[in-house]
């Protein structure tokens, strides 16, 4: 009977998790063929990426390099950007991989699957606003950061020249007040303090002024209100004007333009609010929602093929009565366990279990000395509320535990000893 080869397209939190999960218990035995796909060769923790963008996280140190890490926990990285989906024959297209100077390296090909799954994740969606894409900058993947991470430095250079600056103050509008424009919100005070410290610019926290505007009538209005107030006071605090009810109708060049026609002048703009899923999964054949999210049963498997199962922000896994599954990393953590478990029992002819989604709570990072949030939520509380130093220790552990489900303990404890020695042999800051 020849092995049968499952395909997991896409390395972010919940891909790469079950990659690993299951290299460690079929890969490793020749039960199956494990090949993670993905167009990048390393992968970064998103929830990071704020971090990424300010300079505060060193790619070159946290990034996972993927063929190394498929060689250690047997299964096998492939590069490529899948196009379409043959289910009948059971092949993936897969576009053809350019170099850095657009040259062909390797022809548009075709990868055959006994079991696929989808783990592509979301990207910001924009709503069809215009301007959004010219005139703003997204956070979704390690280039989209690096590329705002440009784009700030040298607008703190530009500001050392009276002439040369755009307005009074240097300003960065951001669009989206869920947990990503917050926490970048507050890293872009904490960056300005470091690169000021490291004479990159002369403005200090007093000269720049960050917009957060949120359509909605409060800050994370997904959590809970005490979790949302103090967000709000502890950003204010900062010097971050914080702009609630407020919806954005247009980005233009160096401004953003407000359904109430008010007018805030910008020198950088970020587009953070709101998500879906990658456009082209709509057109692969299967059941999408509105947000291009494939529909997925209890099992996570697709709706219209058995042998197609999708995980994270990019399935929309039904929760009961209270909807749907919501994009969170904890959530893809969840179901990549569950479905290295349901794969395995498909394989031996056993029933899949159901998924059951569990809110262990929600911890927003707040720079480098703060977060707020709550853990342990349940139907009958709303958890434990922390702020401080003890919620940026627990918001600290939430990438341990994504370290471990990919690396393993030994490795994640000489990660942490290597971050901790880092802190005195190297920059707070990546300047370049």
């Amino acid at each position: 009977m020849p092995t049968p080869r499952i395909v997991i397209v896409g390395a972010g939190a919940g891909g790469l998790a079950l990659a690993t999960r299951l290299g460690r218990t079929l890969g490793k035995r020749k039960r199956a063929e494990i090949v993670l796909l993905d167009r990048n060769t390393t992968h970064v923790w998103k929830p990071l990426l704020h971090e990424l963008a300010t300079g505060v996280l060193n790619s070159s140190m946290d990034e996972v390099d993927l063929r190394g890490h498929s060689s250690a926990h047997f299964y096998r990285f492939q590069r490529g950007s899948l196009t379409g989906i043959n289910r009948e024959q059971q092949t993936l297209q897969l576009a053809p991989i350019l170099d850095e100077e657009g040259y062909e390296v390797l022809p548009a090909r075709e990868l055959a699957y006994d079991y696929l799954v989808m783990a592509i994740g979301s990207v910001s969606n924009d709503f069809g606003t215009p301007g959004v894409a010219e005139h703003c900058h997204f956070i979704d993947s390690p280039e989209q950061a690096k590329a705002f991470q440009r784009d700030m430095i040298n607008t703190f250079l530009r500001y050392t020249d009276p002439n040369l600056r755009q307005h009074t103050q240097l300003t960065i509008g951001i669009v989206g007040g869920g947990a990503t424009g917050v926490e970048l919100a507050a890293e872009l005070f904490d960056a300005s303090r470091m690169l000021n410290a490291y004479g990159v610019t002369a403005l200090d926290n007093q000269q720049i002024s960050v917009h957060l505007l949120e359509a909605a009538p409060r800050l994370l209005p997904g959590l809970s209100e005490r979790v949302s107030q103090t967000v709000k006071t502890e950003l204010e605090e900062m010097g971050v004007t914080v702009h609630t009810d407020t919806a954005v109708k247009e980005a233009q060049e160096y401004q953003l333009v407000t359904g109430d026609d008010e007018v805030i002048k910008t020198d950088i703009n970020v587009w953070a609010a709101g998500i879906k899923a990658p456009p082209f999964l709509a057109e692969l054949g299967l059941t999408t929602n509105k947000k291009n999210q494939i529909e997925v049963n209890s099992t996570l498997q697709s709706v219209d093929d058995e042998k197609i199962f999708a995980l994270g922000d990019c399935a929309s896994c039904p929760m009961g009565e209270s909807g749907t599954v919501p994009p969170r990393a904890q959530a893809a953590h969840q179901q990549a366990k569950l479905l290295a478990k349901n794969i395995v029992n498909r394989l031996e002819g056993k029933p899949l279990a159901d998924f059951r989604y569990r809110d262990h709570g929600s911890l927003v990072s707040l720079a480098r000395y703060d977060a707020v949030g709550n853990l342990m939520r349940s139907s009958a509380s709303k958890g434990l509320f922390l702020e401080g130093w003890l919620a940026r220790q627990a918001y600290a552990s939430l990438y341990r535990m994504h370290q471990l489900s990919i690396h393993g303990a030994p490795k994640t404890g000489l990660a942490w000893l290597v971050d901790k020695l880092n802190r005195y042999l190297k920059p707070r800051m990546k300047l370049h």
